[in-house]
C-alpha cells in the first residue's frame, strides 16, 4: 500500500512523518533506501524537538548520506518560503510534493530504463570509435622515389580517414622508408583493407612495396 507524505516543510507535515515513524528507523523496511532520500530531500531541515522520531530519522539519513558523498559543502541555503515555490511546481509535473512511496514499476518504467540504457551504449561506443595507426611504408629499392611515394599514399581518401604526420627513416643500403600517422573511424575504414586493397594495389604499388602497422592505438 501506498504512502503519501504532503507539504514536508509545514508543520501538519512533519506530524504524518512523525506518525509513520513511530517505532521505526527508516521510511520503508529495515535499510535506508530511495524512500528515505526521497522524503529527505522534501524535508528543508531537521525537524524540532517537537518531532522526537522525524529528527532521529533525519540525522540517520543525513549521516547515511554523508558518508556516501564525503565531499565538503559549500553552505547552500534557501528559505522555507523559497523552497514551497519550487515543490509546488514539481507537484505538478514529476508529483514530488506528493510522495508515492511503495509503488511497483511498471512495464512502461521498465521499458523506458531499458531505452536510456540502450542510448547511453550507443553514445558510449560512438565516442570511442577511432583509431591513431602508425604505417611504416616500404619502398621498392633505393631508387623509388619518396616523394611520389607519400603523395601516391595520401592520395587514398576515404571518409573516416585522416592522413597526419610523416617522416623518412633510413633503414640501410641508402634505401629510406616512410613512416606516417593515419585517424581513422573503426566503424568505416578497416586498416588491413586499406594495405591490401589500396596501398599494396595498383597503380600505388608502383612504388609500394609493403606496408606494416608499427602502433595502433583507441582513441
Amino acid at each position: 500500500m501506498a504512502v503519501t507524505f504532503s507539504d514536508l516543510h509545514t508543520a501538519d507535515g512533519l506530524k504524518a512523518l512523525e506518525a509513520h515513524l513511530a517505532g521505526k528507523t527508516y521510511v520503508s523496511g529495515d535499510v535506508i533506501s530511495k524512500d528515505d532520500v526521497k522524503v529527505f530531500a522534501a524535508v528543508p531541515s531537521k525537524p524540532g524537538a517537537e518531532f522526537p522520531n522525524a529528527a532521529r530519522w533525519y540525522e540517520t539519513v543525513s549521516a547515511a548520506l554523508a558518508a556516501r558523498f564525503p565531499g565538503k559543502a559549500a553552505g547552500v541555503a534557501g528559505s522555507p518560503a523559497a523552497a514551497a515555490a519550487p515543490a509546488a511546481e514539481a507537484s505538478k509535473e514529476e508529483d514530488d510534493d506528493d510522495l508515492d512511496l511503495f509503488g511497483d514499476e511498471t512495464e512502461e518504467d521498465k521499458k523506458a530504463a531499458e531505452e536510456r540504457a540502450a542510448a547511453k551504449a550507443s553514445t558510449k561506443k560512438k565516442e570511442s570509435g577511432k583509431s591513431s595507426v602508425l604505417l611504416d611504408v616500404k619502398p621498392w629499392d633505393d631508387e623509388t622515389d619518396m616523394k611520389k611515394l607519400e603523395e601516391a599514399v595520401r592520395s587514398v581518401q576515404l571518409e573516416g580517414l585522416t592522413w597526419g604526420a610523416s617522416k623518412l627513416v633510413p633503414v640501410g643500403y641508402g634505401i629510406k622508408k616512410l613512416t606516417i600517422m593515419l585517424t581513422i573511424v573503426d566503424d568505416l575504414v578497416s586498416v588491413d583493407s586499406l594495405i591490401e586493397e589500396r596501398l599494396c594495389e595498383e597503380p600505388i604499388n608502383e612504388y609500394v612495396q609493403s606496408c606494416d602497422i608499427v602502433a595502433f592505438n583507441k582513441i
